[in-house]
């Protein structure tokens, strides 16, 4: 099925089959959605909370596609171990995710689930923080989502369907000491969801955030046992998220049972914060 015309597999187009057929049953209220064939793509997907959110929508039978920017050993062994083809570019750089996503539909078909994960910290106090240091974390973190959004949404409008979730972060609801610029841009795209819903609702397409909280991956690995005491005394539940549960999160948002669903955001964060 990869690359073939997806116009009649939409929703709406599978509710025209003769009522009790066995088609038709399958998308009746409370059925199981057939999500065989269809195109997810998952930026930033070879690693931490991305790999979870490509190997569930792999496990769930959609088509993923992970891309990556600058780690080609571990991307080269996230495809080995998990099947799932990636495709390296910078999805700061406009052109290069329109190329990126003509390539994905060519090789996997038209995409119709999109996961705006990919992300980057650069964190300072605001008085010791660079211009590089802000441009490179706006335009990975927020930028990169227009720019994705910009490259898959004429093909939504035209079939008529499409999910888009952005993963933005606990501290773009909060905001967070040292990442003024973090903070910026992951509040941006909880703005840039909701206008984008309003936009695309009625061709279909749903757009919706997620906001997780503090999350075992590498990166969080990384900080001292000291400040990662702290910051789970803050959490309710008492301890990290782990990446599948995030991953969980967005595979409902990316399905047919979220479709009337859009422009929310989901926090994922053990209570920490609660808006």
């Amino acid at each position: 099925m990869y690359g073939a015309d997806i116009s009649n597999t939409h929703p709406d187009s599978r509710w025209q089959n003769e009522p009790g057929s066995a088609k038709a049953n399958r998308f009746r209220v409370g059925a199981v959605a057939d999500v065989v064939g269809r195109t997810a793509l998952v930026t930033g997907g070879t690693r931490g909370i991305g790999a979870a959110i490509a190997k569930a929508l792999r496990d769930a039978d959609y088509a993923v596609a992970a891309t990556y920017h600058g780690n080609d050993e571990a991307a080269e062994g996230f495809e080995a171990a998990t099947g799932i083809p990636v495709f390296k570019w910078d999805v700061a750089d406009d052109e290069a995710c329109a190329a990126g996503v003509a390539q994905i539909a060519a090789t996997l078909g038209p995409v119709e689930i999109l996961v705006n994960n990919a992300g980057i910290t650069r964190d300072a106090m605001l008085h010791k923080l660079s211009s590089e240091q802000w441009r490179d974390v706006i335009e990975t973190d927020l930028t990169a989502c227009f720019n994705m959004c910009r490259a898959v949404i004429p093909g939504m409008r035209k079939v008529g369907y499409g999910r888009i979730v952005n993963v933005s972060s606990i501290n773009g609801q909060k905001g967070q000491l040292g990442q003024t610029n973090y903070a910026a841009a992951k509040a941006g795209l909880l703005g840039f969801t909701k206008a984008l819903a309003l936009e695309s609702a009625a061709k279909g397409i749903t757009v919706n955030a997620i906001a997780p909280g503090y999350i075992a991956t590498d990166m969080v690995a990384a900080v001292s046992r000291k400040i990662l005491d702290g910051i789970v005394a803050q959490i309710p539940v008492d301890r990290l998220g782990r990446p599948d549960e995030v991953a969980r999160a967005v595979l409902f948002l990316a399905s047919d049972e979220a479709g009337f669903i859009t422009g929310s955001t989901l926090t994922v964060n053990g209570g920490q914060y609660m808006t």
